[in-house]
């Protein structure tokens, strides 16, 4: 017996049984510097809080400019110099004398000419019988037509250089406009050999449409001046220089817009 419980004292116990006590010191140590600290930052951060005074609004006052002194009078001249209302004024001078308006009286024409009367004429009755026919026909008014417009033929003039070659032989115009604007009139620079044969045809300006000013020109080139003129030179590279005008009439054929197309502004 005496052997088991020596072993047992010589094994160390899995819980120690000793009394807490320096834990409760530690414990206390910390709370006194805890203390201490505190005491210590009141102490360094002192607020000092100012005392609650409750402050009234001042009293109203109400302050009167009068000429007593020099400040209001001072004041006075200046608001009766800067008013808006004297400025825009129209005032008389003082040694204008004031002219009243006369007040005449009304006096109407007829207290002095008594106006003449018109006898109401006699209230007439038609007793007829009401014709069942009516009163007339209604006239109808139409409308006149509009002549017919006068047929302007294209022409072709040429300038004076080609005077000795007589009278020019035209063709039959026949143009086709590719636009609906009408056209200028357009001028080509032409040559004339001594056969009256148009050798060179050279636009100056446009008529506004291309397709136009290719007819024109061909129109210009087929024209012939007649071969019996007489003989203006020697040489066989004789050319007459000149301006071949071509002003439009209302034969140009206008282009027709197609059935299915959308016609745009």
């Amino acid at each position: 017996m005496n052997s088991v419980i020596s072993e047992s004292a010589a094994e160390p116990l899995i819980f120690s049984w000793d009394s807490p006590r320096r834990r409760k010191l530690a414990i206390a140590i910390f709370l006194a510097l805890s203390l201490v600290a505190h005491a210590l930052c009141f102490y360094v951060f002192q607020i000092v809080y100012p005392p609650m005074i409750a402050l009234l609004q001042p009293p109203a006052r109400v302050t009167l400019i009068t000429p007593a002194s020099e400040e209001g009078r001072t004041l006075l001249r200046w608001i009766d110099a800067e008013d808006p209302a004297l400025a825009f004024t129209t005032r008389r001078p003082a040694e204008a004398r004031l002219r009243g308006l006369p007040n005449p009286e009304h006096v109407p024409s007829y207290s002095a000419i008594e106006p003449t009367l018109r006898d109401i004429p006699p209230l007439e009755r038609d007793l007829r019988i009401p014709s069942c026919q009516p009163p007339g026909s209604v006239r109808l008014v139409r409308q006149k037509t509009a002549a017919p417009m006068r047929v302007v033929t294209t022409f072709v003039s040429f300038s004076k250089e080609f005077d000795f070659f007589g009278a020019p032989t035209v063709p039959e115009p026949n143009f086709a406009a590719s636009s609906e604007d009408p056209p200028r009139i357009v001028r080509f620079q032409v040559a004339v050999n001594k056969l009256g044969e148009i050798r060179y045809c050279f636009p100056v300006n446009s008529s506004g449409d291309p397709a136009l000013d290719e007819q024109a020109r061909l129109h210009v080139a087929r024209c012939r001046f007649p071969q019996s003129t007489p003989s203006v030179g020697k040489a066989d590279s004789f050319l007459a220089w000149g301006i071949a005008t071509i002003e439009w009439g209302n034969d140009v054929a206008r282009r027709q817009p197609r059935p299915g197309a959308s016609v745009t502004p």
